[in-house]
């Protein structure tokens, strides 16, 4: 059994002997704590902490780390307090196991939310120390290796939130070597008879393939000592999650996956790894459209290397990988590389760089966390980000970008900044004006203009594809949905007063903060919100304010006060109905819905027959006498069956300045059709002009409008 003695004489390779006393005592002080505790497999539970650190010690990772691996379980199965520990190994240990450990304290509905919560208070403790992140990682791997005495439901449940988390976290830090053994533990648990059987057929096929793998190597070291290149070429294997999806997805059978050869050159400087790509492409004849540069064009989790994919012996494909030790050392170890160089003692640009990556997406969830309406949506958003980056654009002054395959104009937008996503009203994608919700592809150079007061459409929503810029349109329109919910408020409670001849204005202010303080509200604000919403009425909350008697209400309430005027503007608490398609011109009534602001209803429309009395959800409106908008409009005609038809009434409309947004045409026998028109116009003016050509046809019978 691996015991702190084996520990020790690891790290006295890279920390100092006071460092590696200190790693001791939190072993130590972890076993007192632990006394008496057994994991399932009966072992003493100090063994998974060990087991942790030790992980921890093959990254390199600095002697905080450890002592916080060793404590990691403390504060969260035992009694012993933050604020201990604290005392006892200073500020800074404290923090990460704090970050590391569950939310136990705190009662949730259900496992996705307990999940939910536990993941956004990592990210927060993330935001303070990307260690957090790397000792959870490490703790999440040992827990994975040692599944084995979980019942199978567990196991799986485990499995699928490390596949969907934890190892997608790991390729985005770039610690190659947590993922790929982390997604390798998960499939088995999840599928172990299929892991079973790739793991038997890839034994077997890599014995089968010995003899060709050997060839390829020897001429690959050969080829690079003749052209004097210093570089180790060794063979990369496929691991069982990757072979299984490929599979799946690509519908290839086991066999053609593996004739496809995979190898590594690793050389020592960036000019060299061109010169042995220049030396393998003159060995073997390179597949077209198959090289990758990695190395200009990092990826996302700073990696780097050159792709490329060869004709090889007898034509069988062969994949290389040409990189530097530093690159492979980034690789594998990722953000974690950092400290690998840290620890001795050299500046390392690459490793630094990718501490800084980390730190910048740490910050977009920060941001995506502030944006979140709750936990579960932000965990949503955090998976969604996860996956890889393919798409490589470039700003105006040339600066590279990194986006998801199928991002568009939007996506870029918001990757640039914020506020650029919220304001941006065009786009031009290589100097030529586009939609917003053009695809981008590699290479292309992406222009955002924007304009002052611009906002975020809802339709956004339908093409945007990372997760910043969801999460900043969801609450960018959540914002906009409130502000135009407050004015509608204000706008509906300003009427209902008026039947007792007060306004907002005239208000005394302790009647306005002794109402706010017994709806349990904070603001003002907040209770026209819920106004506008719907979600209070007007009248019950004026006659509240009002203090009236209610003989007295009746008497105002006689007095009909005017209605309210609106324009065509549709906003996030405005909407026009679509059972009967209320025009300018004609009669319309407003049906306050809950959570949808007011519904525009023409004041004839059979669907208000259930609320058509109660003035306190059906209230008059008038139309505003600057309405410039079009709005939908529903016709039917019966007409005479002939050829040409659609083309003739689609002329029609388009001479009458009107747009046709929907047509269906039913037989009602040989001679005769109904068709259902739905157009665009301005005013009833409108519709009737265009009612009137229709009807100068002479194939055109009745036409009549639809919804009432």
């Amino acid at each position: 059994m691996f015991t702190i003695d084996d520990l020790s004489d690891r790290l006295d390779g890279y920390l100092t002997v006071d460092e590696i006393a200190q790693v001791r005592r939190a072993f130590y002080y972890a076993e007192q704590a632990h006394d008496g505790q057994h994991r399932r497999s009966g072992e003493p539970y100090v063994t998974h902490p060990l087991a942790v650190a030790n992980i921890l010690a093959n990254m390199h990772m600095d002697y905080q780390s450890l002592m916080a691996a060793m404590l990691h379980d403390v504060i969260e199965d035992t009694g012993i307090t933050k604020e201990a520990l604290s005392r006892q190994f200073g500020e800074e240990v404290a923090e990460l196991v704090d970050g590391v450990s569950k939310l136990t304290q705190i009662t949730f509905e259900d496992k996705a939310v307990a999940q939910a919560e536990n993941f956004q208070k990592m990210v927060l403790a993330m935001s303070r120390d990307i260690r957090v992140i790397i000792v959870k990682l490490a703790d999440r791997l040992h827990n994975m290796r040692t599944l084995g005495a979980l019942r199978p439901d567990k196991k799986r449940r485990i499995a699928r939130e490390t596949l969907e988390i934890y190892s997608r976290i790991a390729g985005r830090l770039g610690i190659n070597t947590i993922r790929v053994e982390l997604e390798d533990l998960s499939f088995q648990a999840i599928h172990p008879m299929r892991a079973e059987r790739i793991q038997r057929a890839v034994v077997k096929a890599r014995g089968n393939r010995r003899s060709m793998v050997r060839h390829v190597q020897s001429t690959l070291q050969t080829t690079l000592e003749g052209d004097e290149l210093p570089g180790a070429v060794m063979g990369r294997q496929k691991h069982l999650l990757s072979i299984y999806r490929k599979m799946r997805d690509q519908r290839k059978p086991f066999n053609e996956l593996m004739d496809v050869f995979g190898f590594r050159i690793v050389t020592d400087r960036v000019d060299t790894c061109y010169r042995i790509l220049g030396a393998v492409h003159n060995l073997y004849k390179p597949v077209p459209g198959r090289f990758k540069d990695y190395i200009a064009i990092p990826k996302a989790n700073g990696y780097q290397s050159l792709h490329t994919t060869l004709f090889g012996p007898n034509g069988i494909p062969i994949e290389v990988q040409i990189r530097t030790r530093e690159m492979e050392a980034m690789a594998n170890n990722g953000i974690a590389a950092h400290w690998l160089y840290k620890a001795g003692q050299t500046d390392r640009p690459i490793a630094m760089g990718s501490h800084a990556r980390a730190r910048e997406w740490v910050r977009g969830l920060l941001e995506m966390q502030r944006h979140a309406g709750n936990s579960l949506e932000f965990i949503e958003h955090v998976k969604n980000d996860l996956f890889p980056d393919d798409a490589y654009v470039f700003t105006p002054k040339g600066d590279i970008m990194e986006l998801p395959r199928g991002a568009t104009a939007i996506d870029f937008a918001y990757a640039v900044h914020t506020d650029i996503g919220n304001s941006c009203i065009a786009c031009r994608i290589d100097r030529h004006l586009a939609p917003l919700s053009s695809r981008l592809e590699s290479g292309q150079t992406v222009e955002i203009i924007t304009a002052p007061g611009a906002q975020p459409n809802l339709a956004w929503l339908s093409f945007t594809i990372t997760a910043k810029a969801r999460s900043a349109v969801r609450h960018a329109l959540k914002h906009q949905q409130r502000n135009d919910s407050v004015a509608l408020g204000r706008r509906l409670l300003n009427q209902a007063l008026s039947s007792f001849g007060l306004t907002l204005e005239t208000l005394a202010q302790n009647h306005i903060d002794a109402l706010l303080a017994a709806l349990s509200l904070n603001a003002l604000d907040d209770l026209l919100e819920e106004i506008g919403l719907g979600s209070r009425v007007a009248y019950s909350v004026a006659r509240r304010l009002a203090d009236s008697e209610p003989e007295e209400i009746q008497a105002h309430g006689d007095d009909q006060q005017g209605a309210m005027a609106i324009s065509g503007a549709r906003n996030m608490v405005l909407s026009f109905a679509r059972c009967c398609y209320p025009l300018p011109g004609d009669t319309i009534v407003g049906n306050l819905s809950a959570g949808r602001g007011i519904v525009v209803h023409r004041s004839e429309c059979g669907n208000l027959e259930d609320c058509r009395e109660d003035p306190e959800k059906c209230f008059p409106l008038q139309w505003s006498e600057t309405v410039e908008d079009d709005f939908p409009v529903g016709l039917r005609l019966e007409i005479e069956t002939r050829r040409g038809l659609v083309a003739e009434l689609a002329s029609l409309i388009n001479d009458a300045e009107a747009n046709i947004e929907r047509i269906n045409i039913e037989e009602r026998d040989e001679r005769l059709s109904i068709v259902h028109l739905t157009l665009s116009v301005r005013n009833r003016v409108h519709l009737a002009r265009i009612i009137k050509r229709m009807r100068n046809l002479t194939y055109v019978g009745r036409v009549s409008r639809t919804g009432s």
